[in-house]
């Protein structure tokens, strides 16, 4: 597997800054990165069981492997909620809590035009060597969306603001000089084609957070949004829509399948974090149960038009969606129910900075020193330990780094 496939296949969520965090958020969020990076080195690995892959396009069904990238979805998702609540009891206006989401909807896509241009440098047009040019970016990115977790210290101060604009020069720099190969020789500039997985993350989080600051206080909304999202997302799948093939991606950003997952977390957040529609843990665990139940028998009433992430199918974002809303309840009831979050502390830093872990990863797979690393070569039981074992570096330098109160926040 070539370094660009194994960058592809990795997944992430931005995080919202570390005021009055939710401890069962972290640590799923951080259960998922580990198996991201996990799962992502498992692809290096030959002679593994077929559950161990993503199953095929045209297969009906789906493996472990399949439900990562729902999770952080998922878990995007039941950010949003709390993270706009946050900003209204500070003193926030809604246009500009909207605003707040559209600036980091697009660093996201920025984040991963970014992701999904780094192999394609051509060395002879760039000046610059696609290492190069990728550990740059990687520079200003750190530079640029390093985050404060005292932005009230920082105030005042002109290094950090200097350091920020030094990395957005020297991104901008980066895309100015940019030149790669087509296919058929011709010499282009960024590839606008692929908005590999932070983009798709950015434009679902654009839309289920455009909705929630429209029918936020109505549920019934909500709900009927999700509903609706599903249905177009089947009608895509039944090829209804095959039309828009003629526009570029460009032009037809949103995915219904993607932002239905990510409203489906929204919508479990009300259940269980908030008093919206239910207060007292009983109550609250009944109705993400019976949530739960639903998104299973919704999904299970479209299986005819097949189970696949490949494919982006309603039944795919429903199970997933029933699955999270499952783990979601149970982290919740160990961690913030019963306050049993010392087993967790290693994932509950490494979820509070998950952007820092996903690029990280990138690092090492973008480094031919550092994908080394990887399991990449291997074969069996070796290949899964060494996948284990990098999925375990990653996150120990990611929950290092968040020690030192390094992060990356879009």
């Amino acid at each position: 597997m070539s370094v660009p496939e194994a960058a592809q296949s990795s997944f992430v969520v931005p995080n919202e800054p570390a005021i009055g965090r939710i401890a069962s958020i972290d640590i799923f969020r951080g259960l998922t990165v580990l198996l991201m990076v996990f799962v992502d080195n498992l692809d290096f690995v030959k002679g593994l069981p077929w559950w161990t892959y993503h199953m095929p396009r045209q297969a009906s069904g789906m493996t472990y492997v399949d439900m990562v990238f729902p999770a952080f979805l998922f878990v995007m998702g039941m950010s949003i909620p709390l993270a706009v609540k946050r900003r209204l009891a500070g003193g926030g206006s809604l246009g500009k809590i909207g605003l707040h989401i559209l600036r980091r909807s697009l660093s996201l896509v920025a984040l991963g035009l970014f992701i999904a241009n780094g192999p394609q440098v051509d060395r002879q047009q760039t000046g610059i060597s696609a290492v190069s040019w990728d550990l740059l970016g990687f520079l200003g990115i750190a530079l640029f969306w390093r985050g404060s977790s005292s932005p009230a210290a920082a105030i005042g101060k002109p290094l950090p603001r200097i350091l920020k604009y030094a990395g957005l020069s020297l991104l901008l720099v980066l895309a100015v000089i940019f030149r790669r190969t087509t296919e058929d020789g011709h010499t282009a500039w960024l590839d606008f084609s692929d908005w590999e997985i932070l983009g798709l993350l950015g434009w679902a989080y654009l839309l289920t957070g455009s909705l929630y600051l429209l029918f936020r206080k109505h549920v019934v909304a909500l709900a009927a949004s999700l509903a609706l999202l599903c249905a177009l997302n089947a009608m895509s799948v039944a090829g209804w829509f095959l039309w828009l093939k003629r526009f570029p991606p460009y032009a037809q950003p949103f995915e219904a399948g993607l932002t239905s997952i990510t409203l489906a977390g929204l919508l479990a957040c009300l259940i269980l974090l908030e008093n919206t529609l239910a207060s007292g843990v009983g109550r609250k665990a009944l109705r993400a149960a019976g949530y739960a139940a639903v998104l299973a028998g919704a999904a299970w009433l479209l299986k005819p038009l097949g189970i696949s992430k490949l494919r982006d199918t309603p039944a795919w974002c429903l199970y997933c969606s029933a699955a999270n809303t499952l783990v979601v309840l149970f982290l919740y009831w160990i961690a913030d129910v019963k306050h049993r979050q010392k087993w967790a502390g290693f994932l509950t830093l490494a979820g509070a900075n998950a952007l820092l872990a996903y690029m990280l990863a990138y690092v090492a797979y973008f480094t031919p020193a550092l994908f080394r690393l990887t399991a990449d070569g291997t074969e069996g039981w070796h290949g899964v330990m060494r996948s284990l074992l990098f999925a375990t570096l990653v996150l120990a330098i990611t929950a290092v780094l968040t020690r030192f109160q390094f992060k990356l926040q879009v």
